[in-house]
């Protein structure tokens, strides 16, 4: 997911996205744990796409606290 797809979002469609990606996180790591997953990066997306998320949310409460 980009920042530009990020910032078209309102604020708690990317809270869901961001609890969505945390669930995905911990089921990823689960199974890997159990057995290798074929693309192992993809919880290093999922990791960034979460601070991505996070980021932009953070962005805009400063820039609220700002105004």
């Amino acid at each position: 997911m980009k920042t530009s797809e990020i910032k078209e979002l309102t604020d708690k469609e990317i809270q869901e996205r961001i609890s969505l990606e945390k669930e995905t996180l911990v089921r990823l790591n689960m199974n890997h744990a159990v057995s290798p997953l074929d693309n192992p990066l993809k919880i290093k997306d999922t990791r960034r796409n979460i601070a991505r998320l996070k980021t932009v949310l953070r962005q805009r409460e400063m820039n609220q606290n700002q105004n």
